[in-house]
């Protein structure tokens, strides 16, 4: 069974940036398309940016600009870097194959908030 660990979340002000990272087990990275996803309190999870192997990357309108997604096969790893923070933003974020595995892990809780 895949696991995936996310971290990098926090609370942040408006304007403000953070950038998540997610590991996972084996070498599921360097096989598949990779994808942020968030969940907002009584929403569905969304996509919110995707990687391919190849490193084209695709985004969700909302995070367009402001957002951007990298990958390292190497060390099994994907981030996201998230400048320009808005209260929207504020989700359980997590990472899975694009599209996803059923199996997700526990998330990283982004908060923005004055």
């Amino acid at each position: 069974q895949v696991q995936f660990v996310e971290s990098g979340g926090g609370l942040v002000q408006p304007g403000g940036s953070l950038r998540l990272s997610c590991a996972a087990s084996g070498s599921i990275f360097s096989l598949n398309n990779m994808g942020w996803y968030r969940q907002a309190p009584g929403e569905q999870r969304e996509l919110v940016a995707a990687i391919s192997i190849a490193g084209n990357t695709n985004y969700a309108d909302s995070v367009k600009g402001r957002f951007t997604i990298s990958r390292d096969n190497a060390k099994n790893t994907v981030t996201l870097q998230m400048n320009k923070l808005k209260p929207e933003d504020t989700a359980v974020y997590y990472c899975n194959r694009y599209p996803p595995f059923n199996s997700w892990g526990q998330g990283t809780q982004v908060t923005v908030s004055s």
